[in-house]
């Protein structure tokens, strides 16, 4: 049965958890800065059907990812060794196309849907994040599974995801023309970001 409650407070959420910087925010921007918006909203979409996993898999098994803490290192692990490799490869492809050298990794990152992709799966802490808000949501009483699917409510999140990021896409292409798209800067902020946020997980983990 679809509840349209629950379809509202999965978009609401998603949309305010996805405003804050991240990786794909500033995928999406930097593609809207450079007049690339059909890469930047395919990578949108990307973003919103690996969201739309994550957090069926949240919240089909919160009670059992919440419950074992090694599951969750595991995926922090995980997420911060993709996280610097996308980095990387980020970097790694800015300076090929300054040479004019192509190659897969150039290509990965020029595609929006399957850089989105990528990212998008190098983020599952986006399932913690899912199981404490259904957590509270549930308690809180403001959404109840017993008589209704989950499905209406993991289309919320999807939708609030894409309409985020479709939004930024948007404002950075009308605003793009204030802007050089072919600075440098522009095109290694994602890549210093991905690594930034690889090795702040990683000290995280085994440092504090």
């Amino acid at each position: 049965m679809i509840s349209l409650q629950n379809l509202i407070l999965g978009f609401f959420f998603s949309f305010i958890g996805s405003i804050p910087p991240g990786t794909i925010n500033l995928s999406v921007i930097q593609l809207g800065l450079r007049k690339n918006i059909a890469a930047a909203l395919r990578m949108g979409f990307a973003a919103a059907l690996v969201e739309f996993v994550y957090a069926a898999i949240a919240i089909k098994f919160q009670i059992y990812i919440s419950s074992n803490p090694a599951i969750k290192n595991n995926f922090i692990l995980i997420s911060a060794s993709v996280l610097i490799l996308l980095g990387l490869m980020n970097l790694v492809s800015v300076k090929l196309k300054k040479s004019g050298r192509k190659n897969k990794l150039a290509a990965i990152s020029a595609s929006g849907f399957r850089k989105g992709v990528l990212i998008s799966i190098a983020n599952p802490l986006a399932m913690p994040f899912w199981i404490g808000v259904t957590a509270y949501l549930q308690s809180n009483a403001w959404i109840d599974f017993s008589n209704t699917s989950i499905w209406s409510y993991v289309c919320g999140i999807s939708f609030g995801t894409l309409a985020v990021l479709s939004m930024l896409s948007i404002i950075a292409f009308k605003t793009g023309k204030f802007i050089e798209p072919d600075n440098k800067l522009i095109k290694i902020i994602p890549g210093i970001v991905l690594l930034a946020l690889g090795l702040y997980t990683l000290m995280n983990l085994y440092v504090f």
